[in-house]
């Protein structure tokens, strides 16, 4: 059976922050149920029992998305980690946690290590590029996340630094490497600030030329600390060098095409991609269905073939071999074609420098 990758939902859109770009929340008020509240024992009991069952012995992934999880408690993660020793006893299984970190203490951190999770950290720099991301009384958490990071580092927790691109991002990018360099975080992802669906342009996305100009900057930042034999690890460049070198992406939207995440919400409804969890793409509930059911059923079909054919100017453009015509969910955000066609004409042979040095060097250690 093929390995699998589960992202749940266990507190829902619950958070006990208020950023004001939030993406969730506005997908969220979008759908007919704003939260299902925080997922039931038996309805996690489902999903590691099914998980199992679909895998059997093949790798398990289970990543913890919001909202914020940790709202869920941590008798909740308590529970998960000992059931899936209980019920998972062929896959080899690891855990991944993306959180705000405003309620990471000893306790959450001594049961991260012990059950290995890699947390991501959410941080858009410091306190100035941070001013969006506000906590539910209205106050700055600059601090506390620092502080959250500081705690992980104690006990040996791996975590990498989530960052939403606004537009002050790119306003501010060299303010926002140096913060990230100052407290030694060097494994980044940068996730593009997306307006709300129907929405044509808001205070905090980027617009074509912002992200492109972004991400032009952005490179040149890790092609320099690249060649300073000082690395630093953003998530997208790094897929762009492992397709660069023949490897396969890691990342969604990478891919040529969409395939089903298996979002798993609160009370057990499955939708494809964290970007639709809306009320027209439920794919079914993990209490009634099996993972293949689900994988199977008419409406994922659906989600999937509409993003297998390639588009005409695709066919025609010398970076779609790096491309791949984009992720769905930002060709409908904005235009791009034109992002990707600005960043790769500046960048291009900087990038297949990168990838040669990688590739004989791959082939000095054979």
């Amino acid at each position: 059976m093929p390995q699998l990758s589960v992202m749940i939902k266990p507190a829902s859109s619950l958070c006990n922050m208020r950023c004001e770009y939030c993406f969730y929340h506005s997908l969220s008020e979008a759908r007919e149920t704003y939260s299902y509240g925080v997922m039931s024992e038996s309805t996690a009991l489902s999903i590691i029992k099914k998980a199992a069952d679909f895998t059997n012995g093949a790798p398990l992934h289970f990543a913890f998305q919001g909202g914020e999880p940790t709202v869920a408690g941590l008798d909740f993660f308590k529970f998960f980690a000992k059931a899936v020793k209980t019920y998972v006893t062929k896959s080899k299984v690891t855990f991944s946690l993306q959180t705000n970190g405003l309620l990471i203490n000893d306790e959450w951190a001594k049961f991260f290590a012990e059950n290995k999770f890699l947390i991501g950290l959410s941080l858009d720099g410091d306190s100035e590029n941070n001013q969006y991301r506000i906590d539910a009384n209205g106050k700055y958490t600059t601090e506390r996340v620092i502080r959250a990071s500081e705690i992980l580092n104690a006990y040996g927790v791996p975590f990498n630094i989530l960052s939403v691109a606004t537009k002050k991002t790119a306003e501010r990018l060299d303010s926002v490497f140096e913060y990230y360099d100052k407290f030694g975080f060097k494994y980044v992802q940068f996730i593009p600030c997306l307006k709300p669906f129907g929405v044509d342009s808001d205070e905090y996305a980027m617009d074509e030329n912002e992200f492109a100009a972004f991400l032009i900057s952005a490179w040149q930042k890790y092609a320099a600390a690249f060649y300073n034999r000082k690395p630093i690890s953003i998530r997208f460049f790094d897929n762009l060098l492992m397709m660069a070198t023949g490897e396969r992406a890691e990342q969604c939207g990478l891919y040529g095409h969409c395939g089903i995440q298996f979002i798993i919400e609160g009370n057990g409804d499955v939708f494809p991609c964290d970007f639709y969890c809306l009320d027209e793409w439920k794919l079914g509930n993990i209490n009634d269905m099996s993972f293949l059911e689900i994988a199977t059923s008419p409406r994922a079909k659906q989600f999937i073939e509409e993003s297998l054919p390639v588009r005409p100017e695709c066919k025609t453009c010398n970076f779609y071999k790096l491309c791949l015509g984009g992720c769905k969910r930002y060709l409908a955000d904005l235009d791009y074609c034109k992002v990707m066609k600005t960043f790769f004409t500046a960048v291009l042979p900087s990038l297949h420098r990168i990838a040669t040095f990688i590739r004989n060097s791959n082939s000095s250690h054979n």
